[in-house]
């Protein structure tokens, strides 16, 4: 079961558009379709919100959403105080961030592994006493094909088309956050991996 979904991103609306601000643009959208407030919460380090995803037909889960108000590198700052406040386990968390290595248009869901030079997940890993137990939602924003062009590229905002897919990934995404929630991994996994959105 999830208690909390992460949303990473950087501050301040010169970033808000940018790629590196998938995962919060995620947790906006999640938030904005089940009328979850988002506050300004100092004492974690973000905006956080409470409330029940699902429908009272498949069920509903009570669950936290946060958004770091933090720069990037420092969002362990954020989930670790959180997490450590109501005693949330890594397993009981999902974070939500932009993945270079997957395609705008498709997303993906996981369990565990590393941060892929990916500095939030970084953060993250470490304020969970090196933990890496949390799931993850990937969401594809390509790769500039460049190790050396990422920084710019992460800050930079997607064209028309990339940026049309990656909210179309969202929206798959919010399809399946209630089953996410509540443990069906595999059902989500069989489901939302096979969705492509078109560039």
């Amino acid at each position: 079961m999830i208690k909390l979904i992460v949303g990473l991103g950087n501050p301040g609306p010169q970033y808000s558009q940018t790629r590196h601000n998938a995962g919060a643009w995620y947790v906006n959208a999640l938030a904005d379709a089940y009328s979850i407030p988002l506050q300004l919460e100092t004492k974690f380090f973000g905006h956080v919100g409470r409330g029940l995803i699902g429908t009272a037909e498949s069920g509903q889960s009570d669950c936290r959403l946060l958004i770091p108000n933090t720069f990037m590198n420092l969002s362990g700052k954020s989930v670790g105080a959180i997490a450590t406040f109501y005693k949330i386990l890594p397993d009981e968390i999902l974070v939500a961030h932009d993945e270079l290595d997957i395609d705008p248009g498709t997303i993906k869901l996981k369990k565990s592994g590393g941060h892929g030079g990916h500095n939030g997940l970084r953060d993250i890993i470490a304020s969970l006493a090196n933990c890496r137990d949390f799931y993850r939602l990937r969401i594809g924003i390509g790769h500039p094909g460049n190790k050396n062009q990422v920084h710019n590229y992460v800050l930079g905002k997607a064209p028309n088309n990339e940026q049309r897919a990656i909210e179309e990934t969202i929206d798959e995404a919010i399809r399946h956050s209630s089953d996410i929630i509540s443990g069906q991994h595999d059902k989500v996994m069989q489901s939302m991996h096979a969705f492509k959105a078109e560039l």
